[in-house]
């Protein structure tokens, strides 16, 4: 599914008028019409949508779309913006983002990724220069913990458009936490043996004695995490794409 095929994010529409229009046929944009039950108000006020959104798709403003779509449906955006998206995960010392601190962080964009460590080569600047060229920033409970994390971290504002998998996954009828719901999907992993609780760990071993093995196994962890959002975002947008929209194809 690709945002030319919404119409929720038009002023004044909901999921039961888009559907109202799936219904009659109209799937695409290019195909918009009026429809019985959907009045002269709604149908200037899509018009209007559509016009502004084809500029703002050739300009390739994914946040012109997000700020229009609920945490939820965000998926809708990963078919136009995958080629541009950034997926990325941190790793902590503990859950305060006031008292603990960032000890790696790894993005993973157009096939590459990119693993940045504290008191080496994880600053602002490089933060700020991975995230720079991405249309869509890609997480997993992202905009509760890992942008605000970041954000207080190192001084930064994130407004990059961001599409958190928590959300879709729950549409999708996937719920717990990453690790869980990768093996639900069939992804597997290279370690098994580490979670958030080891990673802390690994990190303090590393950083207390000087352990380069716990911190080579740490950065595997995150870059794993962050490749595999890759695998994961392809598997619910596909999921959600069939159930939303496949009765209509």
């Amino acid at each position: 599914m690709r945002v030319e095929n919404s119409f929720i994010l038009a002023e004044g529409v909901g999921e039961r008028t888009e559907r109202r229009l799936w219904d009659h046929g109209v799937t695409h944009w290019d195909e918009f019409c009026s429809v019985p039950g959907i009045g002269e108000t709604t149908c200037a006020s899509v018009e209007a949508f559509i016009d502004r959104g084809y500029d703002e798709l050739d300009a390739g403003n994914a946040e012109f779309f997000a700020d229009r779509l609920p945490s939820a449906e965000r998926w809708r955006l990963y078919e136009n913006f995958r080629t541009d998206a950034c997926f990325f995960d941190i790793e902590t010392t503990g859950l305060s983002k006031h008292r603990d601190v960032v000890t790696t962080v790894s993005f993973h964009c157009d096939g590459e990724t990119t693993t940045l460590v504290r008191d080496d080569d994880l600053t602002r600047e490089r933060v700020r220069e991975e995230l720079a060229d991405a249309s869509l920033l890609v997480s997993f409970n992202g905009a509760r913990f890992d942008v605000p994390f970041l954000e207080t971290a190192f001084d930064l504002s994130v407004d990059t458009p961001h599409l958190d998998l928590m959300y879709p996954c729950r549409s999708a009828g996937l719920t717990g936490g990453l690790k869980r719901i990768e093996r639900d999907v069939g992804i597997g992993r290279e370690d098994e043996g580490v979670d958030g609780l080891e990673a802390v760990r690994l990190w303090k071993r590393f950083e207390r004695h000087g352990d380069e093995g716990a911190l080579d196994r740490l950065v595997r962890y995150n870059r794993e995490d962050t490749e595999n959002l890759a695998t994961l975002a392809d598997h619910v947008a596909d999921e959600l794409d069939r159930d939303v929209f496949g009765p209509y194809r």
